[in-house]
């Protein structure tokens, strides 16, 4: 990673300062000839911007520091290894900074939030995930709005978790889903409320939503090796109609799979093909971590309440209640990554652990 400290407010101690990470995406790209590209120098160019703003919101900025990674990425290529590197880099400049910023490309920032989440647990201090649906050299785009706010909630003494910024709404990091793949508002919060939210100039936010209200202690990074799940050992299988028992056999039967995310119709329901109880159970028998959610972005599960659900919790198959898709397979990763027993392992998928369920 390089490093550069902002020209517009380069004097405070270190310990007063964000941290901003930029990992690439679109925000930070430029046009060419050919197309959108990753665009360097963004420390410059994010200072450039943010001098745009009225006076007096750049006297609210927080002094900041920027590191841009030396191999920007396009979000969509992001791994668990990736996930893994920023943890890591978080943790290793947490006592130096008071918040930090990831400024991360839209299409997988909602499962690097998440899975940050996992790896902080414990977290005393703001991590606020950002980004654009536009670069930033856009006339009239929202990337610097997203920046300007995100500094302003990791400037923040009451936020002690992982969170999204974006469209003047803070979310639960572990709570988020990408809505929508082009409008401003591209993320939701579909089964929790704001914990934060821009109104006119005021950053507001709520206390009692967060997650130091919920949870208190002290940090308890679990920086995990995630390379033993990084190579497709977590699959995710989402039903549609007409899907077929070799199917799902043939990918739970892989002695490479070590857990699967099942999106089951409705309250948890499955199609009444014969034998596909017993795939999920040999597969569960075998010591793979397998858990469900919904299909429908909100509400909940509820194995068995249906006949059409029925015997599934039995097979052993774990229910994600309202998990978003990006917190229940980012939880996967985590604790298989992990030397836990399964029992362990299950037990910790059933337990809330940052606010995901």
């Amino acid at each position: 990673m390089s490093s550069t400290s902002s020209p517009l407010v380069n004097t405070a101690p270190t310990q007063e300062r964000i941290l901003v990470i930029y990992t690439g995406g679109t925000i930070g790209m430029q046009q060419h000839v050919e197309g959108l590209t990753p665009g360097g120098n963004f420390s410059e160019r994010m200072a450039t911007a943010l001098s745009q703003l009225p006076l007096a919101h750049q006297h609210a900025i927080p002094a900041y520091d920027v590191v841009s990674y030396t191999s920007l990425i396009d979000s969509s290529a992001a791994t668990p290894l990736t996930w893994q590197q920023l943890a890591k880099d978080i943790a290793n400049q947490l006592t130096l900074y008071r918040g930090f910023v990831v400024v991360h490309g839209t299409d997988t920032l909602s499962w690097t939030a998440a899975s940050l989440a996992y790896q902080l647990q414990g977290l005393d201090r703001p991590v606020v995930l950002t980004g654009a649906m536009h670069p930033l050299e856009t006339a009239n785009c929202d990337a610097l709005d997203n920046l300007y706010g995100a500094l302003r909630f990791a400037a923040s003494a009451e936020l002690r978790e992982v969170a999204i910024f974006f469209a003047n709404r803070l979310l639960r990091g572990s709570r988020a889903i990408k809505q929508h793949s082009e409008a401003l508002n591209a993320f939701t919060s579909p089964s929790y409320p704001l914990i934060g939210e821009r109104v006119g100039d005021d950053f507001i936010y709520y206390p009692s939503r967060g997650l130091a209200y919920q949870q208190r202690g002290a940090p308890r990074f679990e920086l995990s090796d995630y390379q033993c799940v990084a190579n497709g050992e977590i699959i995710r299988i989402v039903l549609w109609p007409g899907i077929s028992l070799w199917q799902v056999a043939s990918l739970l039967n892989d002695s490479r799979v070590k857990g699967a995310l099942f999106q089951l119709w409705g309250s948890g329901n499955i199609p009444n093909t014969p034998g596909l109880l017993d795939i999920i159970a040999k597969a569960s028998g075998e010591g793979k971590l397998l858990a469900a959610i919904s299909q429908c972005p909100q509400g909940s599960i509820h194995l068995g309440a249906y006949a059409a659900g029925h015997g599934l919790a039995e097979a052993g198959l774990l229910s994600g209640e309202n998990m978003t898709p990006e917190a229940a397979f980012t939880k996967l990763v985590h604790l298989l990554a992990q030397p836990l027993s399964i029992d362990k392992q299950r037990e910790r998928f059933l337990t809330p652990l940052v606010g995901e369920r």
